[in-house]
């Protein structure tokens, strides 16, 4: 793999590579097993986002996250009382982590062009956005998008009045501007 010398090089100086770094050649290497044992077996080339979905779905059989079922009783509690039978499934923010280091990793192998990554399909981002919402659901705490708040500034002006006008106080006015970002 040519890319692999320059994200050593990209790396930190010392002889062993990041956390992140080891953390990502391993997720590299059990997707490269995933295509090759296959059936039948695929090449990085022919590996498309429904083929990553599957690989995502395959990977819930090593869970650790209890995703409860719409008929369980637990459904919507964030702190379940009792034990129940509902699956354990691999948590969204491992799953979205994993993709993103797949991703970069597809890209340091020169994988193509950016719209060839199997990780960045739309069908990945859409699935990951599916799991998120049902555990979310499933937990009873909404994972809600944060709203960007615009900033409103205050500047106090003073309303210069020799007193001769009318209406006028002799006070400061207080002017608000609303800026877009």
């Amino acid at each position: 793999m040519e890319g692999e010398t320059a994200a050593k090089a990209a790396g930190s100086s010392s002889s062993s590579p990041s956390r992140y770094e080891s953390q990502k050649r391993r997720d590299w290497n059990t997707v490269l097993q995933y295509l090759k044992n296959h059936k039948p077996p695929l090449s990085l080339s022919r590996c498309s986002g429904a083929h990553v979905i599957e690989f995502l779905k395959y990977l819930d059989q090593f869970g650790k996250t209890k995703v409860h079922v719409l008929a369980c009783p637990f459904f919507g509690e964030p702190n379940p009382p009792a034990q129940c039978t509902c699956p354990l499934r691999q948590a969204w923010g491992s799953l979205d982590a994993l993709i993103g280091r797949l991703r970069a990793a597809f890209e340091e192998i020169g994988g193509g062009l950016p719209e060839s990554n199997p990780f960045a399909a739309k069908a990945v981002r859409i699935y990951l956005k599916e799991v998120r919402e049902t555990q979310a659901k499933a937990r009873g705490i909404p994972y809600d998008k944060k709203k960007r708040k615009r900033p409103l500034t205050a500047k106090a002006t003073p309303n210069v009045d020799d007193g001769e006008s009318s209406g006028g106080s002799g006070g400061a006015a207080l002017v608000v501007s609303s800026t877009m970002i």
